[in-house]
């Protein structure tokens, strides 16, 4: 199913840095994380899958057996002209049970393994295509900082929700993270296409790269990053001002052919 879905990889090409913000040189990224051609259906089958599982499903209603009360019979069978009833907590009653109403459960869905797989490939492969993955050497906080994590952002030049792959040693560098609210922190091992999805760079290191990492050949560029922006549709107060001033020029042209008119039947006139 997998090999179906993919399409011929193409290079990656990004610029490796610390995290100062100094350029290292150019590296190629492994193709067969993020050089394929995203499948836009399957990310969100596995996306879907992967909200519905973080769902507790712990929502619960009580049923007419389980509301307290009304084990007498409110009022006798016949004789009071009212509906018969056995119960005030009927759910037709103010109190009384709900009818299908919402029971713990579970809300996994099973994906298997390989789109799952894929579903990361793939949502991998759409930020490389933008240009928007990141690539530092390894995080050199000596001391959990804030404003060292702060100015590391900038002198990379992203911008935006960031995604920060650490490795499972990197602690210093999760709690100079930690503090920032734009800046999303997971571990390698354990990243999705969701984290990746909602992210607008991916920072990664040496370390937490997917794939295998070469160096670029000579004479290559890294590409910009790029995001589309929407397009703005004219308003219509401008066509309305638009046709106004194509109607002027119009108005001035007859009535410099009805003085012309007026002119020719004068001679005219003086002729006869």
């Amino acid at each position: 199913m997998a090999t179906e879905l993919l399409t011929e990889a193409s290079p990656v090409i990004v610029e490796r840095r610390t995290d100062s913000g100094d350029v290292l040189g150019l590296v190629v990224l492994d193709a067969d994380y993020f050089g394929i051609a995203p499948n836009v259906p399957l990310l969100h089958q596995v996306v879907t899958a992967q909200l519905a599982a973080k769902r507790s499903g712990t929502h619960s209603t009580r049923t007419r057996a389980e509301v307290a009360g009304g084990g007498a019979k409110p009022y006798r069978q016949k004789g009071t002209g009212r509906a018969r009833q056995g119960t005030i907590r009927a759910p037709q009653f103010t109190g009384g049970g709900v009818v299908f109403g919402p029971k713990p459960r579970s809300y996994a869905q099973s994906t298997p393994r390989k789109m799952i797989r894929l579903a990361l490939r793939c949502a991998l492969s759409d930020r490389a295509g933008e240009g928007r993955v990141c690539l530092v050497d390894r995080w050199s906080f000596e001391v959990p900082k804030t404003k060292a994590a702060v100015a590391s952002l900038d002198a990379l030049g992203v911008d935006g929700k960031v995604l920060v792959v650490l490795a499972g040693d990197d602690v210093v560098a999760e709690r100079s993270f930690g503090n920032l609210p734009h800046v999303l922190l997971i571990e390698a091992g354990q990243l999705t296409a969701y984290d990746v999805m909602i992210a607008d760079w991916l920072v990664f290191t040496d370390e937490t790269v997917p794939g295998l990492v070469a160096d670029a050949p000579s004479g290559s560029s890294a590409p910009k990053p790029t995001r589309a922006k929407p397009k703005v549709e004219p308003r219509a107060e401008a066509a309305s001002d638009d046709s106004d001033a194509e109607d002027v020029p119009a108005e001035a042209d007859a009535d410099a052919a009805g003085e012309a008119e007026a002119e020719t039947n004068d001679e005219e006139v003086e002729g006869k």
